[in-house]
């Protein structure tokens, strides 16, 4: 299969990251494009680009940048519309086995500035900021590095490229949780306050940062924006199918032989990419696998040949999500692996709401059981159990996705629970299995 490289074509150059490597790799030139159009035809270029998020949820891009209300021609503004407009970027990258955006920042800072640039003329916002993981502290000083670069260079501040454009780009280290990743919690801690999903609506595009209307968009999202621009929509479609085009960050982890990052068009089927990482590492078999992070469904061998793309992950039964693909053979206890899932959600949870605080404390309890050989037949229905009353019902997706990877490791692999049981509690199943325990990695 052809590749062409597009988000990655700079990380090899010789210093990257710096200003001088990005101009001299045509970087700024979607920007002046950009400034000598209107704001409407930047928001239909992307708009007909089908770019979608790359956060997770791969809602269209252009749409949400649509949703901003703006003045109306010949009209005093009043309400959302006479409010500053904003720009969020969503760089809290925390979800396990996700690790595309970090990257793309440390090798190609500026592209994401460029992005952040664009999206905000657009919306017409004069204030933009990148929230970036407090953890990720090489992250976040080579961002305030480009960040002057870029205000030394004239591509912020005020007249930009003598356009008569104005914005301000700020980066900010968050406080280092995972619930920061959800928009609206991103929000409150940037505002100060301890970071906790807020009820929607009203939505960020009408009321987010303090409480004006704010455009939250994700790292990989915007640095894809400047590709739009110089290549234009027509372009940009040619990358995987009608309905999530574009290129796109796959980040493959665990029991291969290359991990690391690989682009591809969406739609790439993870059959191609394994064979791009040098398939399993030798002598093991592929057991099952995460299409987008652990919260996530899992997928197994079965599902090798589904296009890697948001509606036909969808339609495979799991989510596409931040395509964080950990690779897991025949060593791994999907047992093992689930109660690290969710042992990590229920640290992680920020315990606004009841199904997700108490509900992930419970989980942990009976996957730890369990494991250790202590469970009992009705313990795989009160995971089940637990999971209907947790799905739909908490106050953001964290909930939702705790359950994701216990549902479907009961689904494909109920008899590794089952092997885990003592033998009177396998009889009352009407099942007797051997426990074969997991060797050590080799």
């Amino acid at each position: 299969m052809p590749l062409t490289p597009v988000l990655t074509a700079r990380w090899g150059a010789e210093q990257s990251w710096r200003l001088a490597t990005y101009e001299r790799m045509e970087g700024y030139s979607a920007l002046r494009t950009a400034l000598s159009m209107a704001p409407d035809e930047l928001v239909s270029m992307v708009k007909d680009s089908g770019l979608r998020g790359r956060g997770g949820a791969g809602f269209p891009t252009g749409m949400k940048w649509s949703f901003i209300p703006q003045p109306k021609p010949g009209e005093t503004p009043t309400g959302p519309a006479a409010m500053p407009k904003y720009l969020v970027v969503n760089a809290d990258e925390g979800e396990p086995g996700t690790c595309k955006d970090l990257p793309l920042m440390m090798a190609d800072p500026h592209s994401l500035i460029e992005g952040v640039i664009i999206s905000s003329f657009a919306i017409r916002s004069h204030f933009a900021v990148i929230y970036v993981r407090g953890e990720a502290v090489h992250a976040h000083r080579r961002l305030v590095a480009a960040v002057e670069e870029a205000y030394a260079a004239g591509y912020l501040g005020t007249d930009i490229l003598g356009s008569g454009y104005d914005l301000d780009l700020v980066v900010h280290a968050g406080a280092g949780a995972y619930i920061c990743g959800e928009e609206t919690a991103l929000l409150d801690s940037l505002e100060g306050y301890r970071g906790q999903p807020r009820l929607k609506p009203p939505f960020p595009a009408v009321a987010g940062l303090y409480g004006a209307p704010t455009v939250i968009n994700n790292v990989e999202t915007l640095a894809s924006v400047p590709f739009v621009v110089r290549g234009g929509a027509d372009w940009f479609k040619e990358f995987g199918p009608e309905k999530s085009p574009g290129p796109k960050i796959y980040s493959l982890s665990g029991r291969v032989v290359r991990p690391g990052q690989y682009e591809a068009p969406m739609g790439t089927t993870m059959r191609e990419l394994l064979e791009m990482a040098g398939g399993i590492r030798p002598g093991h078999e592929l057991k099952f696998w995460t299409p987008g992070g652990s919260s996530t469904p899992y997928f197994t061998a079965e599902h090798l040949d589904v296009p890697l793309d948001f509606d036909s992950v969808a339609a495979a039964g799991s989510m596409l999500g931040t395509t964080a693909l950990m690779v897991f053979d025949e060593t791994d206890s999907i047992v093992e692996a689930t109660l690290r899932f969710t042992e990590f959600y229920a640290h992680e949870s920020c315990g606004k709401c009841t199904p997700c605080r108490e509900g992930t404390y419970w989980l942990v309890q009976i996957l730890d059981r369990i494991a250790r050989g202590r469970g009992t037949a009705q313990d795989l229905e009160t995971l089940l159990d637990t999971c209907d009353n947790i799905l739909g019902r908490a106050f953001c997706a964290l909930g939702d996705g705790a359950t994701s990877c216990i549902t479907s490791s009961l689904q494909y692999f109920k008899d590794d629970y089952v092997a885990l049981l003592p033998p009177e509690e396998q009889a009352r199943l009407g099942r007797r299995l051997p426990i074969e325990p997991v060797g050590a990695a080799s």
